[in-house]
């Protein structure tokens, strides 16, 4: 559990407008923080299995936030990662260009098909 104050200091750093304390990048950084200091902690009690499962916890749900936020906006995402020198930024970066890159495949095979569908059934009609 972090300090009121460090969570504060934070907030203040990562916050996107004034009130603001749940957004993304916000909750992005505190579970690093968390991260950081679980991590510290396990590695001189190692076995605190509890602790363990926490910290695996907190790393899904960043996970999970770090994908949200790449989805709506990859410019902030890009930001936060670099800020917090987080190593699955470029990870990530590849999975979504692999995505793209197979859905533009798909919508260019599905254009084909459609294409070859409508030049058949344009020839039929001459025929007739």
């Amino acid at each position: 559990m972090l300090d009121k104050n460090i969570k504060k200091k934070i907030i203040d750093k990562f916050k996107v407008h004034d009130s603001d304390t749940g957004s993304p990048q916000v909750q992005i950084a505190i579970l690093t923080e968390e991260i950081k200091r679980l991590t510290d902690h396990l590695k001189s009690h190692k076995h605190d299995f509890s602790s363990r499962r926490g910290l695996l916890r907190k790393v899904g749900e960043r996970r999970r936030l770090l994908k949200y936020l790449q989805k709506e906006d990859e410019q902030a995402f890009q930001e936060l990662a670099m800020k917090l020198k987080l190593k699955i930024d470029k990870k990530m970066i590849d999975d979504e260009e692999e995505k793209r890159k197979k859905l533009e495949e798909d919508m260019m095979e599905k254009e084909e098909t459609e294409e070859e569908t409508e030049t058949a059934t344009d020839n039929t009609d001459d025929e007739e």
